[in-house]
């Protein structure tokens, strides 16, 4: 069975697993500002595609809700008309249904079409920037996805720490494909502090995770991300790993692996 992955810009990619289709962080405004306190993040170019452009989705993987560049206006009104949404414990309270909180190392088992068995998600940790920083970020979520014949997926969120990747790759040493979530994003309240990985900590997870396949999202379409693709691809090729990088065009349906 082949997974397909599909980039929509920022944080939103599908890919389809098992006879299931799955979203993560869905934004689809316009480019424009976002008023968050004292702070404005800006979307510098529109998504690739629209929610339509996505076809059926069956669960949106959403890190968290909080800010603009993981769940932006159009992307709440997306989540309302899927099936399930599985994020966090207080974003699952602010949504609402279809929105089912999945605390940390919790799972839900997901029937396939046609009998096919089940597809387990598990919700692992994601750490939002520097230690010690959770009051300020809020919390955030990662996921696996896995199931018995196929890939297993690992779906980062926004996570800027290493030691939780060596701790989710303890728990799951068999990562097969890996979407990482980087752009080095930074707020000046936390001065040079990342928010995210940056293109060396995407390496240093990849190799953590043993991933026979990285997928980099979040690396574009936002002013706050002080690295983007290019950074990602270099810091691949340096290290002698650019084999393992798969960034898929927009508006283009990618095979991962069969």
């Amino acid at each position: 069975m082949t997974l397909q992955i599909r980039r929509f810009g920022g944080p939103t990619a599908t890919f389809s697993l098992g006879g299931l289709t799955f979203m993560t962080d869905p934004t689809f405004d316009a480019p424009g500002d976002y008023r968050m306190g004292t702070r404005t993040l800006t979307k510098t170019a529109a998504a690739a595609g629209t929610p339509a452009d996505a076809g059926r989705v069956d669960v949106v993987l959403l890190s968290h809700d909080q800010h603009p560049d993981n769940l932006d206006n159009a992307g709440r009104e997306y989540c309302a008309t899927v099936p399930l949404v599985l994020s966090t414990p207080t974003a699952a309270d602010r949504l609402g249904p279809p929105a089912r909180a999945l605390a940390a190392w919790s799972h839900i088992d997901l029937r396939r079409p046609r009998g096919a068995g089940d597809l387990r998600v598990t919700a692992v940790p994601a750490q939002h920037g520097p230690d010690d920083t959770e009051h300020f970020t809020g919390p955030v979520t990662g996921f696996v996805v896995q199931g018995d014949h196929l890939p297993t997926v690992y779906v980062s969120g926004d996570n800027a720490s290493l030691r939780v990747v060596e701790e989710i790759a303890a728990r799951f040493p068999a990562i097969d494909v890996a979407l990482l979530f980087g752009g080095a994003a930074r707020t000046p309240l936390l001065g040079d502090a990342n928010l995210t990985l940056d293109a060396a900590g995407m390496v240093a997870a990849a190799r953590m995770l043993g991933a026979s396949t990285v997928v980099p999202v979040h690396v574009d379409s936002w002013a706050h991300f002080t690295e983007g693709i290019a950074d990602v691809r270099a810091a691949f090729t340096a290290a002698g790993l650019a084999d393992l990088l798969l960034a898929p065009a927009p508006h283009r349906d990618s095979p991962l692996l069969s």
